[in-house]
């Protein structure tokens, strides 16, 4: 047996069995969610020991699970990873092994299964149960409550096998761990969020506390993480982005509308160790928290899906993590220059949608304050059926649960963006960046790019951001002379491919691949491919362009003039360096 499955010590039942904790738990209240978790330094440094301690971590849950099992419990497919589960203890305990018993919780609060109390002192042992309990992580199960998710639960067992009765506990929160790698090194966290409908089996409260996900993953790859003295996480969830941006920045602002959604920050900061010196917590609705004042840095992934009140009326509930019940990005973008500091940066997640006749960039760039420089990057493109099945689910909306309120509530969708003539709408980054002054202190004029990237990138991009930003704004500030007498380095990460037909002596196609950033292609006529070929820090572009004229007979002031665009472009997505 391993020390999760050991047979309990006899102890009492019920909250008697912790007179401390009982009074620092809130009774269970009639509204959508339990309380929030908290904990003192004291609770928060006794659970971070224990869950170190474990060495709980991303690979020990999945040595639990495997690729499938795991992949579909993201997914909330449960059944796989209860198999797996059991199949795993099973060839653990045949081979004398011992799994991580701090990995099998975590698996079982997620699948919503509740837990003895000996086996949550055996994993957490400095903190144990009356600790959980005191900091809102988990409640006692009352007598005669079933798991969550009914009778396939892994059991507690005694010696012989046996059921062994014993007072249960379940999760309030679900806590999982986070890792990341930086320029600083190798970081673990242990996020706390609102547990999901896999695990309470009831579609989420419109106060939910989302974990980690994609976007959050997605905006976290995306931030610049070069060092700044104050930084602001915008809606900041169950704070990631805050853990972040605590990595690089002196001082963090963390904001939202949601208290619920601060409390989590909180803890989880407690969990990570964060001293109270370098980070505020402030409630309120987008930037009125801080009003007046600026900052070197901006993350945010705002509210910014506008549920129709027709799609709200069919059934779907107002999500305080995504709805605003308004139109927010318009506003919060034109409001970030009043926030940011010369040379800081905003980095933005959000939708716009394609209206008839329309072209989406003009809209969107109409909501860029004049004096800032800006890059929109398309990602996504759904069509609206799509989009608004998206956030059904999304709200627990979903035709294999209650066909009838789905439809309902996509037919009400649909019929809103026909009225309004949307045929799609974009997903995607928003970055805007204030310029820094000329050298004679004179302001210069903005950059805007708009564009659509489907490509994949090969990994975190936010040096490729700070990058791309930094030489935009450098190119900015640059006539044509200027750039003609720039020395380029094609990037070490770039490679060409020809392809020819077969016996041709020329190619037909000439392809440019860059193997980090966005990874992106450029098809490239035979000067182009010369630039990038020859480019290597000894020859300017108004020589590359010399040499490439006498070589071909082409003109070369044409030429010279190509190659000064290529190579604004290019500098800029980060094929080549300056």
């Amino acid at each position: 047996m391993t020390a999760l499955f050991a047979a309990p010590a006899a102890c009492p039942t019920g909250r008697d069995a912790f007179p401390d904790a009982s009074r620092d738990v809130p009774e269970t209240t009639t509204s959508a969610s339990p309380p929030a978790p908290r904990a003192t330094a004291e609770q928060a440094a006794a659970l971070r020991r224990d869950l170190e301690a474990t060495g709980w971590g991303v690979d020990s849950v999945h040595h639990l699970l495997g690729d499938a099992a795991d992949a579909a419990l993201r997914r909330e497919i449960r059944l796989p990873a209860l198999r797996a589960l059991h199949r795993v203890l099973d060839e653990d305990r045949a081979a004398g092994a011992t799994p991580n018993p701090t990995a099998v919780l975590t698996v079982l609060f997620m699948l919503g299964q509740s837990v003895s109390v000996a086996e949550l002192d055996a994993a957490l042992r400095r903190t144990r149960t009356r600790g959980a309990l005191a900091m809102g992580l988990v409640e006692l199960v009352p007598d005669g409550a079933p798991d969550a998710r009914g009778a396939d639960a892994v059991p507690s067992a005694g010696p012989d096998g046996a059921p062994a009765p014993a007072p249960r506990v379940r999760a309030l929160v679900d806590l999982r761990p986070h890792e990341a790698r930086d320029e600083t090194g190798d970081v673990r966290w242990w996020i706390a969020s609102d547990l999901g409908e896999l695990a309470t089996g009831a579609p989420l409260a419109p106060d939910h506390v989302l974990g980690i996900g994609g976007a959050g993953l997605a905006l976290a790859a995306l931030t610049p993480r070069r060092p700044v003295a104050a930084a602001l996480d915008l809606g900041c969830g169950c704070g990631i982005q805050t853990l972040y941006l605590l990595r690089h920045a002196d001082r963090v602002t963390a904001t939202d509308v949601s208290e619920r959604a601060l409390a989590f920050t909180a803890f989880n900061a407690a969990l990570a160790a964060v001293g109270p010196d370098r980070l505020e917590l402030l409630a309120g609705s987008l930037l009125e928290p801080v009003a007046g004042r600026r900052f070197d840095l901006i993350v945010t992934n705002p509210p910014f899906v506008l549920t129709p009140p027709a799609v709200r009326e069919a059934g779907l509930p107002l999500m305080e993590y995504r709805d605003a019940g308004r139109p927010v990005l318009p506003g919060l973008v034109a409001g970030l220059g009043e926030h940011l500091g010369v040379g800081g940066a905003a980095v933005v997640l959000g939708n716009w949608e394609h209206r008839r006749g329309r072209d989406w960039r003009r809209d969107v760039a109409a909501w860029v304050p004049d004096d800032l420089d800006a890059w929109v990057i398309e990602r996504q493109a759904q069509d609206p059926v799509e989009y608004a099945a998206l956030w059904l689910r999304d709200g627990g909306l979903a035709p294999e649960r209650d066909l009838p309120r789905f439809e309902a509530a996509l037919e009400a969708w649909i019929a809103d963006f026909e009225a309004r003539g949307v045929e799609g709408v974009g997903l995607g980054y928003l970055i805007v960046h204030r310029p820094d002054p000329d050298s004679d202190g004179a302001p210069r004029g903005p950059w805007r790019v708009l564009e659509e990237v489907a490509t994949r990138p090969a990994g975190p991009l936010g040096e490729h951001v700070a990058r791309c930003l930094e030489v935009r704004s450098g190119l900015a500030a640059m006539d044509d002379d200027a750039v003609a007498g720039l020395r380029p380095v094609t990037a070490p990460d770039v490679t060409e491919e020809r392809h020819l037909r077969p016996g041709a002596s020329e190619p037909d196609v000439i392809l440019i691949r860059q193997g980090g950033g966005f990874g992106r292609v450029v098809e490239a006529d035979t000067a182009l491919a010369a630039l990038v070929g020859v480019a290597d820090g000894e020859l300017s572009v108004a020589q590359i362009a010399t040499a490439v004229a006498a070589l071909t007979g082409a003109d070369e002031a044409a030429l010279r003039a190509r190659m000064v665009a290529a190579t604004r472009s290019l500098a800029a997505e980060g094929f080549v360096d300056l």
